[in-house]
């Protein structure tokens, strides 16, 4: 795994951003992760996102202005609950503000531990998305979310927010030659895209089968792997886990 992800770093990152050295790889797979629980949220809690909250925005004016099908309370719920998980990883980000590897692995920790209580809810209701489970899983799962963006954020590594890809796509058409820009890592960005995509497209996948708890339980993988793998990686004092400057 270490050697997969070193080969994968080398060919996601421009060698003037080695300083980013594995962060990349981890991170597209936070970004499957993202889109595969914004598919959960979605399509098996009632059309909420808990991690895209533009959308959130947008939903909770729809459901104001009379959209039956929304539900204005559950878009606040998930803001409020992405909001204290952003919060907790600002605070996660002060604390490993010397050392990007530890910041990552405690969030993934989090993230790990908040899915793993979905899942167990999930499986204890039998996959039925009673109006408590739903906001239970609303709430751990926007609060994973929140900390995964934060930390996004706090590592800075271009292009891999995790979580948005409109600036993404952005870039990908307005700096692009034919543009007149200089086209900076459209390959990267092109994964990011991908990365998001194959999730929401795994995840809504297994739902559409009613298969929630199945579909927690493989985002739950997903967290944990990246969790152990930064672990390993980030006990070297390597130049990528110190801050960017």
């Amino acid at each position: 795994m270490r050697r997969l992800l070193s080969d994968a770093a080398r060919t996601l990152v421009p060698r003037h951003e080695e300083r980013h050295g594995p962060l990349p790889p981890l991170m597209l797979i936070l970004t499957v992760a993202t889109g595969m629980v914004d598919a959960i949220s979605y399509l098996a809690l009632g059309h909420v996102f808990v991690a895209n909250m533009t959308g959130n925005v947008v939903f909770l004016g729809f459901a104001l202005a009379g959209a039956g099908s929304l539900s204005a309370l559950a878009s606040v719920v998930s803001m409020a609950a992405f909001l204290v998980g952003a919060f907790a990883g600002g605070g996660l980000g002060t604390r490993f503000a010397a050392h990007r590897g530890r910041l990552l692995r405690a969030a993934t920790v989090v993230q790990t531990v908040l899915v793993a209580v979905s899942v167990v809810v999930a499986v204890t209701a039998d996959d039925r998305v009673t109006t408590g489970v739903r906001y239970t899983l609303i709430v751990c799962l926007g609060l994973a979310m929140g900390v995964q963006n934060a930390v996004a954020r706090r590592l800075g590594v271009p292009d891999l927010t995790t979580t948005v890809l409109t600036l993404t796509l952005t870039g990908l058409a307005a700096d692009s030659t034919r543009a007149g820009g200089e086209a900076p890592r459209p390959g990267r960005r092109i994964l990011s895209v991908l990365a998001m995509f194959l999730g929401a497209l795994a995840g809504a996948g297994i739902i559409l089968h009613g298969r929630l708890s199945f579909a927690l339980g493989l985002t739950l993988l997903l967290l944990a792997v990246t969790a152990v793998t930064t672990h390993r990686l980030s006990a070297s004092d390597a130049p990528w886990v110190r801050p960017r400057p």
